[in-house]
């Protein structure tokens, strides 16, 4: 089975996702860990993809909440996380779910069971068509990099888990902030929200002007902010780690799928790491595609762009800096990586 693969970089080759930025593995030649987790010599690559999905979602919750549309059967929210490998960094890189790619020939549709002739399609529709294991192959080919662990969040999941966090996630915005869509209704400032007021506003894109690209900075922001409140609270309390890291990963079967265990193990490693240590970024992107019958509106990476950050990260590097990559077609996908600290409500 072969993908569409970006040319090679010119220099050498993540919630929906609280703890995306949680996971680190010792440095090291490939090995296994007590916790049963690879040791790649050049850190760890984890996929968080946030999938929509209203399994479980009470009939209250969907009219409070806004959640009454019907689901995409997609990958809402897409984040690669790299952590090096001497667990001194977190570099977080969101694939936008109206990405272009082409899907080959032969992979079988889990929906009907049929093969598929070679096609092109959004990114979002790999979970659709293949499930985690199809998701994480486009994910490998369209960045060249090892996806080592995945991580699956629903609307679920992601709701119970923050109202695990004491006293809710901050959000904050310099804007009124108001999406018709989903609902949210914010005031300039910051203010704590729980699991429902959460998912609505990680995921509003039409509020700001500023389409997915926006929604995508809110969910980082979100990462961030949830980050710091665990630190605060529950990674000093055994127990209550023990019962958030179940509730993220849930019972799910999935492809290459992060355990409770490990998400502990990477918790532990990672537990002292600094905002000022993590950057988040969107992949450079060049502009919108033409339209696509049967698949619609869709975005182009900036092939040169994307190869520099994925060649970076594939040499653990940190991201490259933005004069270092072309300005996009769409000024509000322009390539702007992010210190974790700049994002920390106040």
């Amino acid at each position: 089975m072969e993908f569409p693969r970006l040319r090679p970089a010119r220099r050498p080759l993540l919630a929906a996702a609280a703890l995306a930025a949680l996971a680190a593995l010792a440095p090291g030649a490939l090995a296994v860990t007590p916790s049963g987790l690879p040791a790649p010599q050049k850190g760890l690559n984890l996929l968080v993809v946030g999938v929509d999905s209203r399994k479980g979602v009470t009939e209250a919750e969907k009219e409070r909440f806004h959640l009454g549309g019907k689901e995409c059967d997609c990958t809402d929210v897409m984040m690669l996380v790299h952590v090096s490998a001497a667990n001194d960094r977190v570099e977080v890189v969101s694939l936008p779910r109206d990405s272009l790619t082409s899907f080959p020939e032969g992979h079988v549709d889990r929906r009907t069971g049929k093969k598929h002739a070679a096609h092109q399609a959004k990114i979002n529709g790999a979970w659709a068509e293949g499930g985690s294991a199809f998701a994480v192959k486009t994910v490998e080919a369209m960045t060249g990099l090892p996806v080592h662990r995945y991580l699956e969040i629903d609307f679920r999941r992601f709701m119970d888990t923050v109202d695990r966090v004491d006293g809710g996630v901050p959000v904050c915005t310099e804007e009124p902030l108001k999406d018709p869509s989903t609902g949210i209704d914010l005031r300039p400032g910051t203010k704590r929200v729980a699991g429902g007021e959460a998912l609505q506003y990680v995921r509003s894109r039409k509020a700001d002007g500023q389409m997915d690209f926006g929604r995508i900075r809110k969910q980082q922001k979100f990462v961030v902010n949830t980050l710091v409140r665990l630190h605060d609270g529950i990674l000093g309390d055994p127990e209550r780690l023990k019962a958030f890291a179940a509730g993220l990963r849930g019972t799910a079967a999935a492809e290459r799928g992060i355990s409770a265990p490990e998400l502990l193990t990477l918790a532990a490693r990672l537990g002292d790491l600094p905002p000022e240590r993590m950057e988040f970024a969107t992949v450079p992107v060049r502009g919108f595609h033409p339209e696509i019958e049967g698949v619609g509106s869709t975005l182009v990476w900036d092939e040169e762009g994307a190869a520099e950050v994925f060649g970076r990260l594939g040499e653990d590097l940190p991201l490259p800096a933005r004069e270092a990559v072309a300005p996009s077609g769409i000024p509000a996908a322009a390539y702007r990586p992010a210190e974790g600290a700049s994002l920390i409500c106040p």
